[in-house]
């Protein structure tokens, strides 16, 4: 399954800039993202996947990610409730950064689990400010090379180790009947749930 193209998505004219400026962010630890239904703490694996999580973080520090929201839940017909939610800066897309290289979970070995964070994106190496958690695990979201087309996955960074009661309330949200293109249309939260701030855990 593919996150589908999304306009805040910007082009790959800047990946070289991007690339090296992830890279010499630093990464790693955890991250407590404030939302209005609670808190979320992340922990980077700044070990596997050291891009991405340089990226992350470099919202963070920057405190891009202040005022942004969580604003779809894709739910699965499952039992239990499963799906993923997606937030970053879709209302204020001007903040977002050079998008960054692709890291595959092949490479990583982050599988797309219960829990796990990883990068929304159009084709690989288009990620910028985008990310998305998921409620159960999702094993379609993960490199393939036996699959046709596109079929490199997401690029997973870290995992939830507080809040997933958050996380699943977030879920279970109301959403628009109307709003959001193509196979999102139904999947747009409203309201949206505005992330308040956005900081390394002490």
């Amino acid at each position: 399954m593919r996150l589908p193209r999304r306009r805040f998505i910007i082009g790959v004219a800047a990946l070289a800039a991007g690339r090296a400026s992830a890279q010499n962010a630093g990464a790693g630890g955890r991250v407590d993202l404030t939302t209005a239904d609670g808190l979320i703490v992340v922990e980077l694996a700044s070990d596997k996947a050291p891009i991405t999580a340089a990226n992350f973080l470099r919202y963070v520090d920057d405190k891009r990610f202040d005022g942004a929201s969580f604003y779809r839940a894709m739910r699965l017909s499952a039992t239990p409730p499963a799906g993923l939610i997606q937030g970053g800066l879709s209302n204020n897309p001007s903040k977002a950064l050079a998008p960054i290289a692709h890291e595959s979970t092949l490479s990583t070995g982050i599988l797309h689990t219960d829990g796990v964070i990883s990068m929304a994106r159009y084709d690989p190496g288009t990620a910028t400010s985008e990310f998305f958690i998921c409620v159960g695990p999702q094993p379609s979201l993960d490199a393939d090379p036996r699959a046709s087309g596109d079929n490199q996955g997401f690029a997973a960074f870290g995992h939830v180790v507080a809040g997933m009661d958050v996380v699943r309330a977030i879920l279970a949200s109301p959403v628009s009947a109307t709003a959001g293109e193509s196979s999102m249309k139904g999947q747009m939260l409203d309201p949206t749930i505005p992330i308040i701030s956005a900081r390394r855990a002490s």
